[in-house]
């Protein structure tokens, strides 16, 4: 439409292609929405995936303690140390095309899964999806940043995303519990495998471009790093028990995590661009809320991790019942999240932090109280639900206590470290609970074999069993008559480690308690430490 100097159209006069272009941007945004849900919402199912289905998975490879344990951490530990790359990843070349790549790669994952037919296998598998997963968390959120250009636009997509996220931690078990009710484990990964594949198809499809390159740059040698640090210190956590912890492998790892931990601090030090600013860890405050974090997320998840191996792996619960304790765990965040968004403006981080935490301990030791003997849902409901209670004050409060003692122009960064040292909490999680119930039941179990009553053949086939696959291999392993004779003293030995893991983790979860007392505080919207605003030192 071309005005002419002779006339001056009316201001209110509209353009008669306004209202379709209006139409058409709505609609972009709204189909970027609706991918970057879709994305999320996978990267969470698959995190979830396994809990319903490690007894059945277990059973069906016959896998040791160590191998059962590698299956979840082997999604976990590059969804957490690659998820800050990802997001740079995604900023320089672009969100949409990372989205449809990370879901793609997340789909190869979940075929390889589904065609396994070993441990090392399905290990293998869930290290692609979980690498597909660390680039769909941050991609995804930055979809919906950049496709909400006003408050009201951006509120809603924030919350559609949190929900979608929610909502795959609500679907992972129900799924993979149906599922396997029916048909082999493999079946859960496939299904999930062609989920990833519609997700592809929607953000190809849906999804508008976005990407901010302006100051951007990866930071590889710390990523190198970290992930290397991550995975020597799991490796030795996990093998311990099975290999020995004085044992050369084992050791070496421990030393070596140190060394790169160490270059790690020297390398982000140095680095004009690093993925992980180490100086908001001098705000004392800050540094509490890290800690608070990793230690908290570690009792949470190693508390589910424990749960899972009593429902599934000890006590043989079929997929679907094992599922439904983790439907009311996850099924109480969204129910109460307007409730938790309420209480965060009004009482602020520091009260809510406690009181999750507190829950979460709490949750835990009364699991721990419930007779290994009780498999209906009745005796676990009270602990379920506190737990549930738990995780969702927690989660709500988590990243405003970091954010709120940052200067304004570091709280981005400040959100971004609080996620990563979340899900580092959330990886070491199964492995330190699983080390540590393992080894009590092997010792436990060692040393009362000798006082069973077998004959020396079987003795020397219990041995050899416990041997090579532990406590857990030989608790499922069939040996006929053997079994029979066995399961009281594996149920009991397993029983013993997995209680003291709940142990373990309840104690973690009153220390990041205390850490929110005393560091986060009771204020509304917490503490900002003085000079904040302008510094960081």
């Amino acid at each position: 439409m071309v005005s002419t100097p002779a006339y001056d159209p009316p201001a209110a006069a509209p353009s008669p292609d306004a209202a379709p272009t209006e139409r058409a941007t709505t609609a972009r945004h709204t189909g970027t929405i609706v991918a970057a849900c879709l994305a999320v919402c996978l990267a969470q199912i698959g995190l979830v995936l396994p809990a319903a289905i490690n007894g059945v998975m277990q059973r069906t490879l016959q896998t040791s303690g160590g191998e059962l344990t590698w299956i979840s951490d082997a999604f976990l530990v590059p969804a957490a140390v690659l998820a800050l790359t990802f997001g740079v990843v995604g900023d320089l070349y672009g969100r949409k095309k990372l989205v449809v790549c990370a879901a793609l790669l997340s789909a190869v994952g979940y075929l390889v899964s589904a065609t396994s037919d070993s441990a090392a296998q399905l290990i293998t598998g869930q290290a692609i999806s979980g690498i597909g997963a660390a680039a769909l968390f941050p991609a995804s959120l930055s979809m919906v940043i950049a496709g909400t250009p006003t408050p009201a636009a951006r509120a809603k997509g924030l919350a559609s995303w949190t929900t979608a996220l929610s909502l795959g931690a609500l679907i992972a078990p129900l799924m993979s519990g149906g599922i396997v009710e029916h048909a082999s484990f493999q079946w859960a990964f496939g299904v999930t495998g062609v989920l990833a594949v519609i997700t592809a198809a929607a953000a190809w499809l849906l999804a508008t471009e976005s990407s901010a390159p302006e100051g951007r740059s990866l930071d590889w040698p710390g990523q190198i790093t970290i992930a290397l640090a991550m995975l020597t210190l799991l490796y030795g956590i996990i093998q311990g028990p099975s290999d020995g912890w004085g044992s050369a492998p084992v050791v070496a790892c421990f030393v070596a995590f140190v060394v790169f931990l160490a270059a790690f601090v020297t390398v982000e030090n140095r680095s004009a661009s690093p993925m992980l600013r180490l100086e908001l860890f001098r705000i004392p405050a800050f540094a509490a809320s890290a800690a608070m974090a990793v230690i908290g997320m570690f009792g949470f998840l190693g508390g589910a991790y424990d749960l899972s191996i009593r429902l599934g792996v000890i006590q043989h619960q079929s997929p679907f019942q094992t599922a439904v304790p983790f439907l009311v765990v996850q099924g109480i965040t969204p129910f109460i999240w307007p409730l938790l968004v309420r209480l965060l403006h009004r009482v602020g981080p520091g009260p809510m932090l406690v009181t999750g935490f507190v829950s979460l301990a709490v949750a835990q030791l009364w699991l721990r109280a419930v007779p290994i003997h009780e498999s209906g849902l009745i005796p676990l409901l009270g602990p379920l639900v506190l737990n549930g209670v738990g995780f969702g004050l927690v989660v709500a409060a988590l990243t405003a206590a970091a954010v709120n003692v940052v200067p304004p122009t570091l709280t981005g960064m400040a959100s971004a470290t609080t996620s990563l040292v979340r899900d580092l909490g959330q990886t070491l999680g199964p492995a330190v609970v699983g080390a540590v119930a393992l080894g009590l039941a092997s010792s436990q179990l060692t040393g009362s074999l000798a006082d069973l009553g077998l004959t020396p053949e079987e003795h020397g086939i219990a041995s050899a069993v416990l041997h090579e696959g532990g406590p857990i291999a030989l608790h499922t392993a069939d040996l006929g008559p053997l079994s029979a004779k066995l399961a009281p003293y594996t149920t009991d030995a397993l029983a013993h480690g997995y209680n003291n893991g709940l142990i373990l983790t309840a104690v973690a979860c009153v220390a990041a308690a205390a850490i929110a007392a005393v560091f986060v505080g009771f204020r509304p919207g917490g503490t900002r430490p003085a000079g904040a605003e302008g510094s960081t030192a």
